[in-house]
C-alpha cells in the first residue's frame, strides 16, 4: 500500500481493498526529492507530512494490535523507489489512491509500465474527492464548465453509497508487521534535508488526530457557517484545507455529516457543503481541460497584455510583501507569509487586486500561492485564481473587481484583523484604518504614524487602475 496524499488508515479506499484482498499488506511512503527538490529547505507542508507520518504509523500499530513501527518511509525518486521495493520484497500488487495532477499521472504512468514488466500488477482507487472524473457529467454527456449545474447534478447523484466509508478496520489483520531490525524509523526533517519550521508554534494540529480535533471543534460552529465564514477577525472556517490536502481527513466523512446537517435544515451545513462541492467541480475541470495549469479556460483571457518589465517586478514585491498602502491587502499577505494559511474572503480579494488593480498576470499570483499555502492544491489554486482574473470557468465577469476599501469595511469593520497584522497601525481610528491615506494629519500624528516611513503609501489609486483593467480586458470584448 503506497501512500500520498492520503496520510489516514480510517476510510482509506485503497487500503481497504488492499487488506481485503491480499493476505498481507506492506504499508510504504516516499518522500519523493522529484517534489521535494524544488521547495524551499524551510517548509511548513514537509514538516507537517512527517508529523502526520508518525500519527499514521501510530494507526496502522492500533488497527494491527502491535506496537512495533509498521510504516516503511524511503526518501528518493519515488517512481524508482516504489517498483524497487515492491521486487525486493516480492509483492504481486501495488495498491495506491487516485492523484489527479498532471505530473503525478505521468509518474504513476511511469510505475505502472515499469511494475507490469516485473509481473506486478498496479490498482489506484478514487478516494481524494466525491465524484472524479466522468462520474457527473451534463445530460450530452460533456463535462459541466458552470458550478451550479455541476452542484446540483452533484447533489442529485450523492446519496449513502457515496458517502460510505470503507471498513478498513475488518481487514486489519493483513497488515505486514515488520520483523525486528527490518523497519525503519520516520526519518527527522534533518535527515532529508529540510529544517524545522513555525508549525508547532502556529499550533497547526497535524494526522488524523489534528483533524478530528479540529472537525469536532468546526462542528459545533457548522450551522452558524454562513454567516461567519467571510470575516477573517472571527473564527468562521473549518481551517480544514490542508488536513484535505494531505488526506488526513475523509471527505467522505465530512460530505456525509454535512449532508445529514443540511438534511436537518442546517443553512450553515449547505454553505460549507457547497464549498466541498467546489473541491470536485475543479478537479473536475483539472481533468478534463489540464491546459488551465499553464493556460487560460477562455482562450481570449491569453490575449490580454499584463504589466511586465521591472515595473511590473516592483509591484509584485511590493503585493508579496504586504507593502501596497491598502491595509486589508497587506495584512492578508503578512498571514499567508507568517503562516502559510490565508482566509478565503483574502484569498480572493488579494487575488483581484493583484490581477486588477496591478494589472499582472494571475499566474505570478498562483505561483507564489502555490509555494506558500499549506493547503496548496492545484486544481483549487489554479480555479481560485483563474475566478478571480475572469479568464476561469464560471469566475466572476472582468468588469467586476473588488474595491480593496470597502471590502475591508465590510468584512473587517472593527479592524481586529488589519491591527493583528499591520500592527504598526493599531493606533489607528477604525474609521480611518481602512484607507490611511484618508486619514488627518492629526489622526496619523496621534498614532505615530507617518505616510511613506511607518506605513507605505498607496503603490496604485483603485479608482485609475478600475479604468486602466477596463481598457486592458477590452480586447476579450473586442474579439469575443
Amino acid at each position: 500500500m503506497w501512500f500520498r496524499r492520503d496520510l489516514r488508515a480510517d476510510d482509506n479506499a485503497a487500503l481497504y481493498h488492499a487488506l481485503k484482498n491480499c493476505a498481507s499488506v506492506v504499508c510504504v511512503f516516499v518522500f519523493d526529492t522529484e517534489i521535494l527538490d524544488g521547495l524551499p529547505r524551510v517548509d511548513r507542508r514537509v514538516e507537517f507530512i512527517r508529523e502526520s507520518l508518525v500519527d499514521l504509523d501510530a494507526q496502522l500499530q492500533k488497527l494491527s494490535g502491535h506496537q512495533r513501527p509498521i510504516l516503511f518511509v524511503r526518501h528518493g525518486v519515488a517512481a524508482q523507489e516504489i517498483p524497487q521495493m515492491a521486487a525486493q520484497l516480492g509483492v504481486q500488487t501495488v495498491y495506491t489512491n487516485h492523484d489527479y495532477e498532471s505530473s503525478a499521472i505521468l509518474r504513476d504512468t511511469a510505475v505502472r509500465g515499469t511494475l507490469a514488466n516485473a509481473g506486478i500488477s498496479f490498482h489506484t482507487f478514487k478516494d481524494h474527492v466525491i465524484f472524479e472524473r466522468d462520474e457527473v457529467l451534463t445530460q450530452s454527456s460533456t463535462p459541466y464548465t458552470v458550478f451550479t449545474p455541476y452542484k446540483n447534478a452533484w447533489l442529485k447523484k450523492c446519496n449513502d453509497f457515496y458517502l460510505s466509508s470503507y471498513p478498513v478496520e475488518r481487514y486489519a489483520s493483513s497488515i505486514y508487521i515488520p520483523k525486528e531490525g527490518e523497519y525503519a524509523v520516520i526519518p527527522t526533517l534533518a535527515a532529508i534535508n529540510f529544517e524545522v519550521t513555525n508549525l508547532s508554534s502556529l499550533k497547526i494540529p497535524t494526522g488524523s488526530a489534528g483533524a478530528h480535533s479540529l472537525f469536532s471543534e468546526f462542528f459545533e460552529r457548522l450551522d452558524n457557517y454562513h454567516a461567519t465564514r467571510d470575516f477573517p477577525a472571527i473564527k468562521g472556517p473549518s481551517y480544514l484545507g490542508v488536513h484535505l490536502r494531505f488526506g488526513t481527513v475523509s471527505i467522505r466523512k465530512l460530505c456525509a455529516v454535512a449532508h445529514q446537517r443540511v438534511i436537518q435544515g442546517s443553512e450553515g451545513a449547505k454553505v460549507w457543503l457547497s464549498e466541498l462541492i467546489w473541491r470536485d467541480f475543479y478537479f473536475s475541470i483539472l481533468h478534463h481541460f489540464p491546459r488551465v495549469e499553464k493556460q487560460s479556460f477562455k482562450p481570449l483571457y491569453d490575449t490580454i497584455r499584463w504589466e511586465h518589465g521591472k515595473q511590473a517586478k516592483a509591484l509584485f514585491a511590493a503585493w508579496s510583501e504586504g507593502r501596497t498602502g491598502y491595509p486589508l491587502v497587506d495584512a492578508a499577505m503578512h498571514q499567508i507569509n507568517q503562516t502559510g494559511y490565508m482566509h478565503n474572503r483574502l484569498r480572493m480579494v488579494v487575488a483581484s487586486f493583484l490581477t486588477k488593480d496591478l494589472g499582472i498576470d494571475w499566474r505570478w499570483g498562483e505561483r507564489y500561492f502555490a509555494q506558500h499555502l499549506n493547503d496548496f492544491d492545484l486544481a483549487a489554486n489554479n480555479g481560485g485564481w483563474q475566478w478571480a482574473a475572469s479568464s476561469g470557468c464560471d469566475a466572476q465577469p472582468y468588469f467586476r473587481i473588488f474595491n480593496p476599501v470597502s471590502q475591508s469595511e465590510k468584512f473587517d469593520a472593527q479592524g481586529k484583523f488589519i491591527r493583528r497584522y499591520l500592527p504598526q497601525l493599531a493606533k489607528l481610528p477604525t474609521a480611518a484604518l481602512h484607507a490611511p491615506w484618508l486619514a488627518s494629519a492629526l489622526e496619523l500624528q496621534m498614532a505615530g504614524i507617518s505616510l511613506g516611513k511607518d506605513y507605505p503609501e498607496r503603490i496604485v489609486i483603485h479608482e485609475s487602475a478600475r479604468i486602466a483593467t477596463l481598457a486592458r480586458y477590452a480586447v476579450v470584448k473586442k474579439l469575443a
